[in-house]
């Protein structure tokens, strides 16, 4: 599955349903399901933070699960060619641009370690699925207990 690096705390915002637009200046033709995946990086962070205390957010992890469902130009939102369709963009807080990303459907997961990259990179969600399972301590089947199944 595809997966977004951004930086905290809006790794943090997207997560928790309050940023539901991420800034690009790059446009994307895809659309559909996007891990959020929170970077290790923290010099976007400041004393604001919006209202987030630093030891709530994840670094280097997997964050949420969204559903990418449109990447518009800044200049059309301004403009108002999106108005019918997405009434609260214009005036959400974190639409900026140049490309918005619009999120729909995001739920918190995580947070489950994972090495970030740059534009859209490719998650193998076995291999997530079992770092998830290790960290809530759900045993994984061994070998042996498929062959006697």
């Amino acid at each position: 599955m595809k997966a977004l690096t951004v930086c905290q705390p809006y790794a943090h915002l997207i997560a928790s349903g309050r940023k539901r637009v991420e800034n690009r200046e790059w446009p994307t033709s895809y659309r559909g399901l996007l891990y959020i995946h929170a970077g290790k990086n923290r010099s976007w962070l400041d004393e604001d933070n919006y209202g987030i205390a630093l030891d709530r957010m994840a670094f280097g992890a997997v964050v949420a699960l969204a559903r990418l469902v449109d990447c518009l130009h800044i200049e059309a939102i301004d403009r108002g060619d999106y108005d019918q369709k997405y009434p609260w963009l214009r005036d959400h807080e974190h639409t900026e641009g140049t490309w918005c990303w619009v999120l729909d459907g995001v739920s918190p997961i995580g947070p489950w370690p994972w090495r970030g990259s740059q534009g859209l990179f490719d998650i193998n969600e076995s291999e997530l699925e079992s770092i998830a399972n290790r960290q809530l301590g759900i045993a994984q089947p061994s070998s042996a207990d498929c062959r006697e199944a």
